[in-house]
């Protein structure tokens, strides 16, 4: 895990790394023992954490504020990327959703943060927002320097080359838990979507665009 993140700095006295670790350890126990989102208050949660209500409240303007910190405390960095050929870098950040795939499975308390985040539309909205929409960016960028470098066809949409990369892993991951998730995973996607929007050489005379070959004399196109 990355650890917890440092919200954004606000003028006055220098943060407490101690205090803000301690609130949100306090709001991860409390979703453990069964408390819900709806029931969590700021004033419950600095109560528990042994804080005052105004110090929680310096850190984060309100609870789904401070709920998109819990749920980015649970987050693995994202991968530094090599920048070399887009084939590498699309695996990198697909192992980067494999494993956070099978921490989801073994981790109880991810899997009720995120089950009870999921509960409340607008705190779910602003997690894909910010975290999710992060991700999707990354796997843009890698596409587009991929089309440039003449590896990916450049016709193709970048938002749906994502869906086409990511939704195996989410399948996976989410939707049909059971399962597996092994290493080699991300590869296998990878290759298998490249072979198909990988750039080609200009079609031949005669050919058309979707056509299999140049043309057969005497057979019907």
């Amino acid at each position: 895990m990355s650890g917890v993140p440092v919200p954004a700095e606000r003028r006055g006295r220098p943060r407490s790394a101690a205090v803000d670790r301690a609130v949100i350890e306090t709001v991860l126990r409390l979703l453990e023992d069964g408390v819900t989102v709806a029931e969590l208050s700021m004033e419950r949660i600095a109560r528990e954490a042994g804080v005052g209500k105004a110090t929680v409240y310096r850190r984060w303007a309100g609870k789904e504020a401070l709920m998109l910190d819990v749920l980015r405390s649970l987050d693995d960095s994202a991968p530094e990327l090599a920048g070399g050929p887009a084939r590498d870098d699309l695996v990198a950040l697909l192992e980067f959703l494999r494993r956070r795939g099978l921490a989801k499975r073994s981790s109880a308390v991810l899997r009720t943060a995120v089950a009870q985040v999921r509960a409340h539309p607008r705190l779910w909205q602003e997690y894909h927002d910010t975290v999710v929409a992060a991700r999707r960016r990354a796997f843009h960028e890698v596409l587009r320097r991929g089309m440039a470098a003449g590896e990916i066809r450049a016709d193709l949409d970048v938002d749906l080359l994502t869906d086409l990369f990511v939704s195996p892993m989410l399948s996976r991951a989410i939707l049909h838990d059971w399962q597996e998730l092994p290493e080699g995973l991300a590869e296998q996607i990878v290759d298998a979507v490249l072979e198909g929007v990988r750039a080609r050489p200009a079609d031949g005379p005669g050919d058309s665009p979707g056509s299999s070959g140049p043309a057969v004399p005497g057979r019907k196109t």
